[in-house]
């Protein structure tokens, strides 16, 4: 079966900058998901899936303007911590999500005060050239209701 716009895909991948430095990998977990044609990865990855099979490997790099998008150095913002999803030992530096009003952001700490976090809400790997490797573990055709709902649903079912 080769992927097409409403083929769910299993793949697995290993991220890393343009100096070779890995920041993540699937391998060691469950594969990852998306239903192809549906918007839910990078647009230049997923453009590199279309046609592909299962057993495909495949290697792609992304300019920053293709991934997370070029840094803006001006992105700082202070936030009351009581926004942070996790507020325990926080410190510059370190990654932590925010709760928006458009759902959860990436941010990184800058400087941890009392009550307040100055946070840089570039995402962490904006500005980077990132080249993912992929391996396609499997495809199959999106169940109507996972259609519906815009994402692939687990073993069972719908598990929101």
């Amino acid at each position: 079966m080769q992927i097409t716009k409403d083929s769910v895909v299993y793949f697995h991948y290993t991220l890393s900058g343009d100096d070779g430095k890995k920041f993540e990998s699937s391998h060691d977990s469950n594969p990852m998901t998306f239903i192809h044609g549906h918007g839910n990865i990078l647009p230049a990855l997923e453009s590199e899936f279309e046609g592909k099979e299962e057993g495909d490997q495949f290697q792609v790099t992304l300019s920053p303007e293709q991934a997370y998008g070029v840094r803006n150095e001006e992105s700082k913002q202070r936030i009351p911590i009581k926004h942070l999803a996790n507020k325990k030992n926080l410190r510059a530096g370190m990654a932590a999500k925010v709760n928006t009003e458009k759902g959860m952001r990436d941010v990184t700490i800058v400087k941890v005060g009392k009550f307040n976090v100055d946070v840089d809400t570039n995402h962490p790997l904006a500005g980077l050239t990132l080249t993912f490797d992929v391996s396609i573990e499997s495809i199959r055709a999106a169940e109507a209701e996972e259609l519906s709902h815009g994402h692939v649903h687990g073993v069972g079912g719908h598990q929101h």
